[in-house]
């Protein structure tokens, strides 16, 4: 086995390959002065059994192609088997026609995955589950949540926690999280526009008040709707409100809007390679999603079975 590295999220490939006790496998991947991308492998790897790892995440396009090139040079130099490990599958919310001449760029990327060289695919939390219907390939879709659920049980131990939705799309995670939280209290935030031109009004489906709020989501992007749920349900009577996501991505003034919101704290894995501002943050809090990555590679390599991580 061998564990192959681009440049989205570097600490996370070395703290798999620390988890793993290997190194990682030699090569280089730079860009040309014209932005063209360039991948050479420094070792042999003809007849290996290699692990690419690479989130797709922003710069997204050089981060795929940097992905799509290192595959080729993997089966052009003999690979037995190629195993494309994404934590973080960009394009994951383009999965659905949501207009008239619209793409499905979640499909795509799963095609051009597959037609570089890769044998299976490894990712965690895909924004909606159906897309590892997307490749032709066997996919292994990770769940974040046994991370967060130790983190969870450590930091509230026995107090009063319910788990909240913080959009109707997301209740199924929401409800599996309280489900493995010794069923925990379940609360939705739902958002509606009562017409046209009207702000959203957030109406809390459940029971909050005098109650520890988690709220679980698969990414924070913008930061919008996390921090608008946080001030309804503190508005609701809620003790504390924090919020768990797998993915970091925190575009713009992300980092900010979460400083300035009511949340008490946003926790989030390192799917993605979180930036100086968000490290530096005193309302953020980052759990190392490499164990969980380690583990799953290692029952891969060994043809053992994945979904056992999560039989608890």
């Amino acid at each position: 086995m061998k564990l192959l590295a681009c440049n989205a999220n570097r600490p996370l490939a070395e703290a798999i390959a620390d988890y793993l006790d290997m190194r990682l496998t030699r090569s280089e991947v730079k860009s040309f002065a014209d932005e063209e991308i360039f991948v050479r492998i420094d070792e042999n790897v003809r007849g290996e059994d290699v692990f690419v790892i690479q989130s797709t995440s922003h710069p997204a396009n050089d981060n795929l192609m940097q992905l799509l090139i290192m595959m080729d040079a993997l089966k052009r130099a003999s690979a037995r088997r190629i195993t494309a490990v994404i934590p973080y599958f960009g394009y994951a919310r383009q999965d659905r026609k949501t207009d008239g001449r619209t793409p499905i760029s979640a499909k795509l990327v799963a095609n051009l995955i597959s037609s570089a060289g890769a044998d299976r695919v490894l990712t965690v939390d895909l924004h909606a589950g159906q897309i590892q219907g997307f490749f032709d390939i066997p996919t292994d879709n990770l769940f974040g949540s046994p991370v967060m659920i130790d983190d969870i049980k450590e930091r509230y131990g026995k107090d009063k926690i319910v788990v909240v939705s913080p959009d109707v799309g997301g209740v199924v995670r929401a409800r599996s999280l309280a489900k493995r939280l010794d069923d925990a209290d379940l609360a939705i935030v739902d958002k509606r526009r009562p017409e046209a031109g009207k702000s959203e009004v957030m109406n809390i489906i459940g029971d909050v008040s005098g109650k520890r709020c988690i709220m679980l989501d698969d990414m924070c992007d913008s930061g919008g709707t996390l921090a608008n749920a946080a001030a309804a349900l503190k508005e609701a009577g809620a003790k504390s409100v924090s919020a768990y996501v797998s993915h970091g991505v925190l575009s713009g003034k992300a980092v900010d809007r979460i400083e300035k919101s009511v949340l008490d704290e946003l926790v989030m894995t390192d799917t993605i390679a979180p930036s100086d501002e968000a490290k530096k943050s005193k309302s953020i809090r980052i759990l190392p999603i490499a164990p969980l990555l380690g583990e799953a590679i290692r029952r891969i390599a060994n043809e053992e079975s994945v979904s056992k991580l999560f039989d608890r």
